[in-house]
């Protein structure tokens, strides 16, 4: 039940980010969903500190889920009384100018073709393997770290901390860099997301790679796979609504979790089982490599299809426009 409980929080994400495409227009969605992303991180890295400093001096890690909870209800109210609703497509360009918006609902029929248009086909596929070793890494990688490489609870922290300091900047330079090449080219998120996923399976590689005393070389590749290994997420989100309707964002985006959470599923299992067979440090390597090659693969295909889709919605969008620019007031 705590944990049905946790994913209903974590299955705000959807709403959260159709919010802010309401809020803000395609040209800097990247950089705004990295700066969303970027606490992620953060979080994690003073949970990490909680636990492994705190934790001992307020009566053990059990007694954290108090004052992280608590959090959790304060931030709650502060979002219900201050964070307000803006017509879905508000920041549309399509749709500046249209004084009374008319408010688009839900529908069915928009969100199976929204699923059928192929960039999606493409972003779910993707979405299956690329979480493979983000979950492999999350779940593993501390214990990769003191098991195979000798590293005490003081190592991790001050060998973790910067790397996911760097983690959480790379969300944001991922988006905005794409942001950059959007104006450029409608593949240009795209292109920066297969870039990230390639380099972060480069210098992973690298890093596991490298002999276990040469602990500074090892932190240098970490803190490059770092910065990579995250710039495709801010990316996918922009490029999901990029190509799909205001009234449906939200839906598309759970969709696209429903799969993630799929992969998110085998990924510990698969690694335990190549773990206990050979060893940890060729489990984390081969998943980690083969997710991000063949979500390369998977980008490459969605490079020949988006900006078709990307322009079939701003004509959608256009064509809802003038029919509100025409329509009387009564039916506006």
């Amino acid at each position: 039940m705590t944990r049905s409980s946790t994913g209903i929080d974590n299955s705000s994400y959807p709403g959260l980010y159709s919010l802010v495409a309401d809020y803000f227009p395609p040209s800097i969605r990247g950089r705004v969903y990295g700066l969303l992303q970027l606490a992620q991180p953060l979080g994690y890295l003073l949970g990490m500190i909680l636990a492994l400093m705190i934790a001992p001096m307020i009566g053990g890690w059990r007694s954290v889920f108090y004052l992280t909870g608590s959090l959790g209800l304060v931030i709650a109210v502060v979002i219900f009384f201050g964070v307000r609703e803006v017509p879905r497509g508000r920041a549309e360009p399509e749709l500046e100018g249209v004084e009374e918006l008319r408010q688009f609902r839900f529908s069915w029929a928009e969100a199976r073709l929204a699923v059928k248009k192929r960039t999606m086909w493409f972003l779910f596929a993707q979405g299956f393997a690329g979480v493979f070793p983000w979950n492999v890494i999350t779940f593993f990688f501390f214990g990769y770290l003191v098991r195979e490489r000798g590293y005490d609870n003081d190592s991790v922290l001050f060998t973790m901390a910067p790397v996911i300091l760097i983690l959480a900047a790379g969300y944001f330079v991922g988006g905005a860099v794409g942001d950059l090449l959007f104006k450029l080219t409608l593949r240009g998120r795209v292109m920066v997301s297969s870039a990230g996923v390639l380099l972060g399976a480069v210098f992973l590689f690298l890093a596991i790679r490298t002999p276990v005393e040469a602990r500074t070389t090892f932190f240098v590749y970490m803190c490059l796979t770092a910065i990579f290994m995250p710039m495709s997420s801010a990316n996918v989100i922009a490029t999901i609504y990029d190509v799909t309707l205001p009234e449906v964002r939200s839906t598309t985006m759970a969709i696209e979790y429903f799969v993630e959470n799929s992969g998110a599923a085998l990924a510990p299992l698969l690694t335990g089982i190549i773990a206990d067979a050979v060893n940890l440090e060729t489990a984390i390597l081969s998943i980690s490599i083969t997710a991000w090659l063949l979500c390369f693969v998977i980008y490459l295909g969605a490079l020949a299809v988006v900006p078709g889709d990307i322009r079939a919605l701003r004509a959608q969008l256009h064509e809802r426009a003038e029919a509100q620019r025409t329509a009387p007031a009564s039916l506006a």
